[in-house]
Parts: C-alpha cells; sequence; structure tokens
C-alpha cells in the first residue's frame, strides 16, 4: 500500500496527480518496487479515498484507446478512486477514522488477499466496501446457516439490494468463489434468466478470472457439469434449471450442499420454475441480487402467492446501496432528464389516459414519427458529446471568401469530428414503433448525410411488449419464430442493412439471431453503432460505460423505469457526467416515483440533476446560501483576465487556472441542454482565446519553471480532457488552409483563425511548425488533403532517417520500433525493444553512459512521435525502409 498525503486545504485529486506523476516522471523509468504497490491511498486530511494500482502497460494503452475514440475503460482515471465506508454506507473520510478502520490488520489483509482481483486482462481491481461488507454478509448468513441447519429455507438465503451499475458482478463473482472454497459447499449455481445474460456473464466471470465458471449451451451440458465434481461454479439460466430439474428428479445434485446465485433477481421468475428448484433442492443457500427490489407496491400480476415481493421469494434483505448512495459515493452518475413535448396540445397526454384514446392518431401518427426523429438526429451530437463544434463552423459565414460550393467540405469536416463521445439507445413502445422509426431515420438520413448515423434496430416477440405498467418483467424471449410474417421480414431486412455496414452474415433464424445479439450488444460497447433502437431487449441487464443517452418514446413505471434509465450512468471519464434521458413521453410522475421507491422520498435532488437555469444562472440552495451560476463565472474571468490578454503574475496565473477549469466543467454540463448554445455569453473566438493560454499555462506548469518535476504545485489542476471537447480537428485546419491559399495569403482574418485553432488544440500545438511549414510550401493547384498527405510522408521519413542517422540507431530495429509504437498508439518506454535499436556501446569505457543515451535518444523518439501521431489516423508511413 502507497500512501500519498496532501494538507488539508489542497484537492485530493492532487495527491491523485502527483501519484501519475511518480509512474510517469520516476518510477516507470525502469524497474522499480513501486511496480508491485497493489492499492494506492490518497489523502488531504479532510478527504481519504483508495484505487487500486494497474500495470503501466495498461494504463498507457487505454489512455491511447480512449483517445482514438476507441472503448477503454480508463481505470487509472480519478473517477474511479473510491471512498471508504462502513455497513451502513456511512463514508469515513478524515484520516484519522480512515487509518483506525481501513489499515486494521485484518481489514487491510483481508482486502489485499481476498478482495483484491487481477483479471484475465491483466488489471488490478480492488473491491468498494460495499462490495465488500455484501460478499461478508452472504457468507456470514451461510456459516451460520450451515451451523444451525438452517439451509434449505429462505432463513439460510437472503437478499442484496446494490442499484444498478454499483459492480454486481464483481461482487456476486467474489462471493461465488469464496463460498465455492468453504469446506461443506458442493456447488455454486450462478443463475441468470436470458441467454444474453448468460453470455454476458460468462463474458464477465471470464474476465475475472479464466475458466473460473462453467457455462452451459444446452441442458445435457448443465447435467453433465452438476454431475462433475470439478465444476465447482456453473452459470445457468433459470430455463435450463427448470428443465433440467423436471427430467431429472432423482440425481444427486439434488441431495448436495450447493449455494444458488441469483443475478438480477427483480426480474426472475417468482412462480413456477423458482418453487420448483426450492422444492427439488434438499440443502441449499440461496441468494439474489437486485438494483430494483420486488415491493408489493411494484408487484404487478402475480402467479403464485407465496412468491410476490424479492422477501418472500429470497428471505432477509442483507445489505443495501441505493442509487442515492451510489451518486453521492460518485459510483455512478445521476440523470439528467428532458421532457419533450410532441403532442401539440396543452399538456402532453400523460399514460393513464393513453389508454383511452386511439393510440394509433397520438402516437403512432407518421407526423409525430418524423417531428422525434428530426429532433433526435439534430441533437445528437450535442446529447452524446460527439465533437459538436457547430459554434466554430457557424463562424464561417464571417469569412467572406469562402464559395459556397465548398459548403459540401464543411459537412465532411463536420462528420469527420466525430470521433469523442458516447453513444445511445431509442426505446420505443411496441415493434410497429420500431418499425416506422427505423424506416424514418433512414429516410431522413439520406436526405441529408450529414446526419449520417450508424442505426440498428433488435426486437423479439414479447406477448405484453404494449402493456400500460411497462413492467420489463416479461422479457422477450431470444426468439424470433413468434413473430408475425410482417415484423419478421422487417427484422430480416434490417439486419441485411447491418450485415452491409458491418460485412457481417446475421439472420433472424434462432443461431444467427442469437449471434446477432452478441455483435450488437459488442458494436455497442465498442461505440460501432450510434443508435440502437429497441422495444424492450438491451433495458436491462446491458451495461456499456460509452453509452450516456436514452431516447424514451414508451410507457415506463417503477423498476422498469430505473433499469432503464441506469443504462447511461456507468461512470468513464470527466467528460461523461451524466446519463441523458430525453422523453418524449410525460414520464415526469412516473420518474419521481420511481426514485422515491428506491431511492428515499427526497432522492429526486440527488439522482435528478438541476434545470438548466439553476446552473447558468446560479441558484439558492436549502441552507440559503447563494450557489453561482456560469454567467457569474464568465464575469469573473472576463474581470480577471479580459479577452484577448493573459494573465501576468503567479498568483493571476493560479487563479485563472482555477477559473478557468470551473467553466470548461459548466460547458460540459451546460453543452447537452438545448437553450446553452444561444445564451453562452462567451463566443468561439474567445473560448479559443481562453483555452490557448489554459494549454501555455499546463504546458508551463507540467515541465515546471525551474525544471523540478517532482515539484509541481501541488493546488494546480487542469481539466486537459475537458479541453479535448473543445478542440477542432486537422480537416478543419486544412479546410482553412485551402481558404488562406485561395485568397492569395492575403486574408490575415483566416490565418488568425488557423492560428487560434492550432494553438487552442492540446494535441494540434506540437504540430504548428509542421503545419505552418506546409502553408509555405503548399502549389496553387491539387487538392490540399492530397498534398498535406503527400507533404506529411514526405517529413516523416526525412525526420526519422535524420534522427536515426544522427543518433546511429539500428535502421531496420528502429523502423520496427516507431511502427509498432505508432500501431499502439504509445512509444514503450523501457525493455528489450527499446534497447534492440541502441547503437552498442563499450561496457568498458568509463566515459560511455549507456542510460543517459537511452533518456536521451527515448526523449527524441517520443517528440517525433507526439509530433506526427493523430494524423491519418495514427498510421505511420508508407515503407519507410
Amino acid at each position: 500500500v502507497h500512501v500519498e498525503l496532501k494538507r488539508r486545504g489542497v484537492a485530493i485529486r492532487e495527491a491523485f496527480n502527483q501519484i501519475n506523476r511518480y509512474q510517469r516522471d520516476s518510477f516507470w523509468a525502469g524497474s522499480g518496487l513501486f511496480e508491485y504497490v497493489q492499492i494506492f491511498v490518497i489523502s488531504n486530511g479532510t478527504n481519504t479515498k483508495y484505487y487500486a494500482n494497474s500495470t503501466r502497460f495498461n494504463a498507457v494503452k487505454e489512455a491511447s484507446n480512449a483517445g482514438r475514440g476507441r472503448k477503454g475503460k480508463p481505470s487509472n482515471s480519478f473517477e474511479f478512486t473510491s471512498f471508504w465506508s462502513d455497513a451502513s454506507n456511512r463514508v469515513i473520510t478524515d484520516l484519522m477514522d480512515f487509518t483506525r478502520t481501513f489499515f486494521a490488520k485484518h481489514t487491510l489483509l483481508n482486502i489485499l488477499t481476498k478482495y483484491c482481483i487481477f483479471t484475465a486482462e491483466n488489471m488490478l481491481m480492488v473491491m468498494r466496501p460495499y462490495q465488500i461488507t455484501a460478499t461478508e454478509r452472504i457468507l456470514n448468513r451461510i456459516e451460520i446457516a450451515h451451523n444451525y441447519k438452517k439451509y434449505g429455507t429462505i432463513a439460510g438465503g437472503g437478499y442484496i439490494w446494490h442499484t444498478t451499475g454499483s459492480g454486481k458482478t464483481l461482487t456476486s463473482f467474489k462471493t461465488a468463489r469464496l463460498a465455492s472454497r468453504l469446506p461443506y459447499i458442493d456447488k455454486v449455481l450462478f443463475v441468470v434468466d436470458r441467454k444474453d445474460l448468460d453470455y454476458q456473464t460468462m463474458k464477465e466471470y471470464d474476465r475475472f478470472e479464466k475458466g473460473a465458471a462453467n457455462s452451459n449451451s444446452s441442458t445435457a451440458v448443465l447435467k453433465k457439469q452438476l454431475g462433475d465434481a470439478n465444476a465447482k461454479i456453473i452459470i445457468t439460466t433459470i430455463q435450463k434449471l427448470a428443465t433440467f430439474i423436471k427430467k431429472e428428479s432423482g440425481h444427486p445434485v439434488f441431495y448436495q450442499h450447493v449455494v444458488i446465485i441469483f443475478d438480477e433477481c427483480h426480474r426472475s421468475q417468482f412462480g413456477d420454475m423458482h418453487a420448483a428448484i426450492v422444492k427439488n433442492f434438499k440443502k441449499y443457500h440461496i441468494f439474489g441480487f437486485t438494483g430494483t427490489p420486488i415491493f408489493p407496491v411494484n408487484a404487478g400480476d402475480v402467479t403464485n402467492p407465496h412468491f410476490v415481493t424479492t422477501e418472500q421469494t429470497f428471505g432477509d434483505r442483507l445489505h443495501t446501496y441505493t442509487i442515492v448512495d451510489a451518486i453521492n459515493d460518485k459510483n455512478v452518475l445521476p440523470f439528467r432528464v428532458d421532457y419533450i413535448r410532441t403532442m401539440g396540445l396543452d399538456e402532453d397526454i400523460d399514460d393513464e389516459q393513453v389508454w383511452d384514446i386511439d393510440r394509433k392518431k397520438a402516437f403512432e401518427a407518421p407526423e409525430r414519427v418524423k417531428l422525434i426523429t428530426q429532433y433526435i438526429l439534430e441533437h445528437f451530437d450535442q446529447k452524446t458529446y460527439r465533437g459538436d463544434k457547430s459554434y466554430i463552423f457557424n463562424q464561417l459565414t464571417n469569412i467572406q471568401e469562402v464559395a459556397s460550393a465548398a459548403h459540401g467540405k464543411v459537412d465532411e469536416i463536420k462528420q469527420k469530428q466525430r470521433i469523442s463521445g458516447f453513444n445511445s439507445i431509442f426505446a420505443v413502445a411496441s415493434v410497429p414503433m420500431a418499425k416506422m422509426y427505423y424506416n424514418e431515420f433512414r429516410k431522413q438520413m439520406a436526405a441529408d448525410h450529414t446526419k449520417e448515423l450508424r442505426v440498428a434496430v433488435i426486437y423479439s416477440y414479447g406477448a405484453n411488449e404494449e402493456e400500460a405498467d411497462g413492467i420489463l418483467d416479461e422479457e422477450n424471449p431470444e426468439d424470433t419464430s413468434a413473430l408475425d410474417t410482417n415484423s419478421r421480414d422487417f427484422l430480416e431486412a434490417a439486419i441485411k442493412d447491418y450485415n452491409e455496414l458491418f460485412h457481417t452474415n446475421y439472420d433472424t433464424s434462432a443461431d444467427k439471431f442469437q449471434n446477432y445479439y452478441k455483435d450488437v450488444s459488442l458494436r455497442m460497447k465498442n461505440k460501432e453503432l450510434d443508435l440502437l433502437i429497441v422495444v424492450n431487449m438491451f433495458l436491462t441487464g446491458f451495461d456499456a460505460t460509452t453509452l450516456n443517452t436514452l431516447w424514451v418514446d414508451k410507457n415506463l413505471r417503477y423498476h422498469g423505469l430505473i433499469q432503464s434509465y441506469s443504462r447511461t450512468n456507468r461512470i468513464l471519464n470527466s467528460v461523461k457526467n451524466a446519463g441523458n434521458i430525453v422523453c418524449f413521453r410525460n414520464l415526469e410522475d412516473q420518474t419521481n416515483t420511481a426514485l422515491s421507491l428506491f431511492g428515499d422520498p427526497d432522492a429526486r435532488g440527488t439522482v435528478i440533476l438541476r434545470p438548466f437555469e439553476d446552473y447558468f444562472y446560479g441558484y439558492t440552495d436549502v441552507r440559503g446560501k447563494h450557489v453561482k451560476g456560469y454567467v457569474e463565472f464568465v464575469e469573473e474571468l472576463k474581470a480577471l483576465v479580459p479577452p484577448g490578454t493573459i494573465p501576468v503574475g503567479e498568483q493571476k496565473e493560479r487563479d485563472f487556472i482555477k477559473l478557468f477549469g470551473t467553466i470548461l466543467r459548466f460547458i460540459n454540463l451546460l453543452s447537452c441542454f438545448d437553450q446553452f448554445a444561444a445564451l453562452n455569453p462567451l463566443t468561439a473566438r474567445e473560448i479559443q482565446d481562453y483555452t490557448s493560454v489554459y494549454i501555455d499555462l499546463h504546458d508551463y506548469y507540467r515541465n515546471n519553471k525551474n525544471g523540478d518535476k517532482t515539484n509541481v504545485n501541488d493546488d494546480i489542476e487542469f481539466e486537459m480532457e475537458l479541453v479535448k471537447q473543445v478542440e477542432v480537428n486537422i480537416d478543419y485546419i486544412l479546410y482553412l488552409v485551402k481558404q488562406y491559399h485561395d485568397s492569395h495569403c492575403q486574408d490575415n482574418e483566416i490565418h488568425i483563425r488557423i492560428v487560434k485553432s492550432i494553438d487552442s488544440s492540446a494535441d494540434l500545438r506540437d504540430k504548428k511548425e509542421l503545419i505552418e511549414r506546409f502553408i509555405e510550401s503548399m502549389t496553387a493547384t491539387g487538392d490540399v488533403y492530397e498534398e498535406w498527405q503527400t507533404y506529411l510522408n514526405e517529413q516523416k521519413k526525412a525526420e526519422f532517417a535524420e534522427l536515426v542517422a544522427e543518433e546511429h540507431l539500428k535502421s531496420d530495429k528502429a523502423v520496427e520500433f516507431i511502427e509498432m509504437a505508432f500501431k499502439r498508439g504509445y512509444v514503450p518506454e523501457g525493455g528489450l525493444e527499446l534497447n534492440n535499436i541502441m547503437p552498442p556501446i563499450n561496457p568498458f569505457d568509463p566515459n560511455a553512459n549507456r542510460q543517459g543515451k537511452v533518456e536521451h535518444v527515448l526523449d527524441r523518439i517520443k517528440a517525433f512521435f507526439t509530433k506526427y501521431f493523430g494524423f491519418a489516423d495514427g498510421r505511420f508511413m508508407d515503407k519507410l525502409h
């Protein structure tokens, strides 16, 4: 355990940043004991947090993937640090209290030896306090029930209420793993209730420990595993288990000592299948995990009076961690909910009234479908943070030399800006509506290619898909055989569109539809799909950190509503600050009711973000204290550093860094609100100017004034992840270069815009000299984009050849080294790869400083890499040899 302390008053994040600096500048320079640290503890006395170490390789790889818009969990991000708390979820923040509990010998040894996991992906994870408590409570219940022979009843089990997104799979994995090691337990069954969850859970378990669990593709395989003494943990669906029980009444497993864990037990069939399980197994402990328990109020239709609520079915509630707890601990995100009026009436029709009018006319009207589709396409980039730079492109009209014929190029550049951000799900009320929306999306995108999205649709048969209560327990089986011919033919055609887009080969037949589901799931997680239209599928049990927006045109209530909303609020990075919910129906009362049931009566204030006006203008909190809004901070910023100037003096620099960091966070938060673009008091030019100054100060303080990297000021914190949200790409710069060249290099306004755009981009400013030399070398004819690629490749080759010659590197090995660096997205900083490119050094020469030479070469290669990486999609060059 490594403990990093800062003085009181300094942001705890600076202790986190300090450890990152150690990793970057000191400890990773070679091999060191630092690599063997399992857990970091950071504290400023007032606040204390902990988190797991992960290898340098993974941290760099993830940062690279995230930078190129790929999926990657930035576990080295501050968002993944955890508070320590007691069993009642009371956070223990003070360093003295933390030390007395966390560093107690028994606790610390348990965390290090039992509650850390080194995954099959070489990622170290440490469990959070509520996960540890839940695991301990289950193991304790098993032990007591075993000693007092309470197995075979609900007194030997119980349920865990941990909110959706809080890591139930990890908790259940650790519980299953530890329970399977108890000497008197023969088997642990992990039971899910759908094929896709079986697949997903298996993948998750495999990630935690390769081969730790056994999954089965059929009841015959399940039978074989249940008879195998070496198969300790078995993942199966409740349907397969019920079939097994029906066919194998005398099987020996029914008399063995087993632990049965139900995943997402709010959806487990509380009826005949559950009754069959508890009737046939004689020595069982049964436990359920749920984010939304079933209480009498949200029980819906009851098929078995003995299994109405979660407590009746599984026993005592062993631990609770609600959505309010999780948001307060910053383990999941709050929601931002927009209600968009669509009916053209004084008030939107509420969900009770829907069933008293002609639904076809009200909700399936083609004009309404058209308007909602139009709204989604117009606001998609804004809601999903897809690099929406419309405020920059709109100002191009100020450049008089821009010919109208060039606007097609602007549209193309806008498309290329969509490199960052997130994706979304569109939940609709029925299969007919899914078909209408899919057709309308394709129609509108064909009419305007600038709004082109990668859209897919998935649904299967559900007898009660349009029920008014919106409860999602009766989920569609992954079976399309019961679909009517029209719906199945439509789905077949939609899957054909998908096949053409991704060069796949799926259809609606049983096995291929299963594979279609799995492929859609994977592409959603990798952000290869922009929008997925669903009816019920994917609204429960699907986790993707890349998903941030749910568009809703269906009735939702109680646990169905919370489960659906919770698809969006997984933590990923500092840009993703909330789960976006855009409702095209009047679900405000249902939202408030669900939050009261699964949070507490005051949950809305924690779970739902405040209205736009509060963040924009400021508001008075419950204690009567004024909380400043964006407008007030902008006024402070302009008073401190007027636009076009720079802060003078260290104190003013610090004040500016802090103030502009706040402004960036506000812009990130407010940009998802529709009103913000028209009301923003900062112009695009002013944002660029301030961003340039901010990046200058970041580089200055990062490298430190006196060159001592370990002496960076503790209380200076930069929001560089948010800076990247407001910068432009190389295509936009080249577009301006073309306009500048067409003006015979006379239009100073365009030149100023080029310089400001480069200076305000953390990625492009390292390439400024390269771009300026290109402007000087441009010819009067030819395509600027092709000319740029030719120029870029020539410069890369010449500059790298010069580096190799000057440093006397081994040419072939050096080429392999740099090509691999561009492929991976980072420069390896040690090991054989780097040593292999170095020239031979006489080990007996007293003046030979091999380490110094290696560091010098590494610095030059990293500078070269920084200069050229990010162009041409990160590819290196034509044959460098």
